[in-house]
């Protein structure tokens, strides 16, 4: 005396049917990623700079820093940028005199100059006098690493 349960075809759970899909597709997952990997690559150089400047090869060593240092920068026309935003003599006497009025004397600021590397020498120099002047004294030259191995 048996009894017909059917072919188990539409029964949940039967032997017969097909068994749930245990594993993730991650092909979308990778697409994605690589896209984010090529934006990334391609937007990075453009966030270290806001003023283009061909700076001179050194081989010094970097330096570590506790604070954001402050940008001065001296593009190939001379003319000279503090964190981006453009100055004249005079408006770059009155913000250096800022600048150093709201450090710590304990902790003073660094000062990062980048100058073209075409540049008169008397242009960088004249900054660096401003900047003493203002009685900022922690100032840094920035250079590219060299590509001579020594």
């Amino acid at each position: 005396m048996g009894m017909n349960m059917g072919s188990g075809i539409g029964r949940r759970g039967g032997s017969r049917g097909r068994a749930p899909m245990a594993e993730i597709n991650v092909t979308p997952f990778v697409d994605v990623m690589l896209v984010l990997l090529i934006i990334f690559m391609v937007t990075a150089p453009l966030l270290v700079t806001g003023v283009p400047v061909d700076l001179p090869e050194s081989r010094a060593n970097a330096l570590e820093q506790e604070q954001e240092p402050v940008q001065i920068s001296i593009d190939t026309e001379g003319r000279v940028f503090v964190d981006d935003e453009e100055l004249s003599r005079g408006a770059l006497e009155t913000r250096l005199r800022d600048i150093a009025a709201e450090q710590d004397p304990e902790d003073p600021r660094q000062i990062m100059l980048r100058g073209d590397k075409t540049l008169d020498y008397g242009l960088i120099m004249g900054v660096m006098g401003e900047l003493n002047r203002a009685g900022l004294s922690r100032v840094s030259l920035v250079t590219t690493g060299s590509s001579e191995t020594p």
